[in-house]
């Protein structure tokens, strides 16, 4: 008997899978099969959008049309991926979501899911809320992962429970009367020791959102800096819960999963994106990739540059302050500082190990 658990978004929607699996079903021994993309974004991929089964080496075949990727999975270069380290550190099987063939093929993989494991329950998770966004939101960013595991999910002949952990801490959409009104019953509150399960991996995954959830859970509260354009996001009580959603009213709300439900490709998702939202966030990857390539071509040596981006450290805390700011993400410090995403590790090893008072694991805080 199997679980399942779709991340909607992500992969720092795995991450909060397994500790929403712990936190939930740990002492039921159902083993957990947590279906997810490998989109690590171009801090961690060069390669924009989303990765399919082609882009791994070491893939293991569940049902025809759904690959697990173990911890012996390699991207193609150049290709990038956390999966294959996400499954050597943590218990779960990781299957890949293959967007290449849209909603229907999602919801195939879905349908073959469910005939062969026959799973005791099925959560949709979503960190952040934005699975519930209209389109036209000004702070919408990424809604494009959400939308098709959203429309995919209510196409299954199966119980599907959707979930949103830490409401707002996205910051696409903002935690107003609107989207509360949407969240249902709190199924959850994340602990400390909610977090224990998942603590090592949020030593080097990339998440700035789940990486919030982890800190909310563990007390911090105060305004986090994220993302390339310095985005406030408060990090409150409301931070580490947990509630349900209906998954009908959110499909209602969701206009981009609504228009995908018969799209049989991923360039077909990405033109009701340009339609509904006004854009394609692979668009977006696909521009800064080229701008990062044209950067790293004449990138200064690393050490140099590492240096000089330390020396400009107090200047970004003295403006983060200014701005109301306590704390911000690694990746955030990484981009403001001018760095690229390879030395994202290495900043954030120096800055510990030399201001070990400012770490609030896993974000940075601004004395």
């Amino acid at each position: 008997m199997t679980r399942l658990i779709v991340a909607a978004g992500g992969g720092g929607d795995a991450v909060a899978a397994a500790m929403l699996d712990a936190a939930l079903y740990g002492a039921d021994q159902h083993p957990t099969v947590i279906l997810t993309y490998a989109w690590d974004r171009l801090l961690i991929d060069p390669v924009p959008g989303p990765r399919g089964p082609d882009d791994f080496t070491g893939l293991e075949q569940i049902t025809p049309v759904v690959w697990a990727v173990p911890a012996g999975a390699r991207p193609v270069a150049p290709a990038g991926s956390m999966l294959p380290r996400l499954a050597s550190e943590l218990p779960y099987t990781f299957a890949l979501i293959d967007p290449r063939h849209g909603v229907e093929g999602l919801t195939r993989q879905l349908e073959e899911l469910v005939r062969h494991f026959s799973p005791v329950s099925i959560d949709l998770l979503d960190v952040g809320g934005d699975i519930l966004a209209r389109g036209d939101e000004p702070t919408l960013k990424s809604p494009l992962a959400d939308a098709v595991t959203l429309a995919a999910c209510c196409q299954v002949n199966a119980s599907i429970r959707l979930l949103v952990a830490g409401p707002g801490l996205d910051g696409e959409l903002p935690l107003d009367d609107d989207l509360q009104g949407v969240l249902g019953p709190l199924v959850h509150n994340f602990t400390a020791d909610d977090v224990e399960p998942v603590g090592s991996v949020l030593e080097w995954h990339p998440s700035e959102v789940t990486g919030m959830l982890a800190a909310t859970a563990r007390g911090v509260r105060g305004v986090c800096e994220v993302r390339d354009a310095g985005l406030p996001v408060a990090l409150t009580d409301v931070g580490p819960t947990v509630h349900e959603v209906d998954l009908d009213e959110a499909l209602s709300r969701n206009r981009l999963a609504r228009s995908i439900l018969e799209t049989a490709s991923l360039n077909d998702v990405e033109a009701h994106s340009r339609e509904v939202c006004g854009y394609s966030e692979i668009d977006s990857e696909r521009s800064k990739a080229a701008r990062l390539l044209e950067r790293s071509a004449t990138e200064l040596d690393p050490v140099a540059t590492l240096s000089t981006a330390l020396s400009r450290l107090d200047a970004f805390e003295s403006l983060a302050r200014s701005r109301g700011v306590t704390h911000t993400t690694f990746r955030r410090l990484t981009e403001a500082l001018g760095l690229n995403g390879s030395q994202r590790a290495r900043l954030r090893q120096l800055l510990i190990s030399r201001r070990p008072e400012q770490y609030a694991a896993p974000l940075w805080r601004i004395p």
